[in-house]
């Protein structure tokens, strides 16, 4: 069984891409590539909105084959591009892209099936609208946030909306030489007492 693992990279203050989408203010380091690596390849599936899927089918197949690339580099996108990914479109309207099949929507019994039969974790990179709806029905598994030790004071949060605070559980934090920190946390069910 599988679990679905939310990846990203977020600010202190909560942002995860400028207004426009600048992601000018990432810090990559080393230790980041290989936590990037060792999620790809211990997954066994991609889950995509269709901004994100046509994104990463424009780059990361030509990127595998580029000698210009760093080997590092074109390890990472060799097992993205033979991955199975999954692209949740309502139009159909999705980039071709080998081992890709659609969804029309976030349907909870679909993605539980997904989960079942899933021979590794599911990973879902960007596509905030997908990690909202996944969010609402309480499909993610395990978010992890890189994050970054800057404040954007503006751009796209990773959740929005009027929904009541969900509590989550720290699995694990782990700073990087460049200060992201990678902090693992868990959805609960429970809801304290006030007090």
């Amino acid at each position: 069984m599988g679990k679905i693992i939310v990846t990203m990279w977020i600010t202190l203050d909560g942002y995860v891409a400028g207004p426009q989408d600048e992601m000018d203010w990432l810090l990559v380091d080393e230790r980041l590539r290989r936590y990037e690596q060792e999620l790809v390849e211990g997954s066994a599936c991609l889950l995509l909105g269709r901004t994100t899927h046509a994104d990463f089918a424009g780059y990361w197949p030509e990127a595998a084959q580029n000698p210009d690339e760093s080997d590092e580099l074109r390890r990472y996108a060799r097992r993205v591009d033979a991955m199975n990914k999954i692209v949740v479109s309502t139009s159909g309207n999705t980039a071709a892209w080998k081992n890709t099949r659609r969804l029309e929507r976030i349907d909870p019994e679909e993605i539980n099936e997904l989960k079942r039969s899933s021979d590794g974790n599911i990973v879902v990179y960007g596509s905030l609208s997908v990690i909202r709806s996944l969010t609402e029905h309480g499909l993610v598994d395990e978010f992890h946030l890189l994050v970054h030790p800057v404040f954007l004071r503006q751009g796209k949060a990773l959740l929005d909306g009027d929904r009541s605070p969900e509590r989550l559980s720290l699995v694990s934090a782990e700073p990087f030489p460049s200060g992201v920190i990678l902090m693992r946390y868990r959805p609960i069910d429970e809801n304290p007492a006030a007090f």
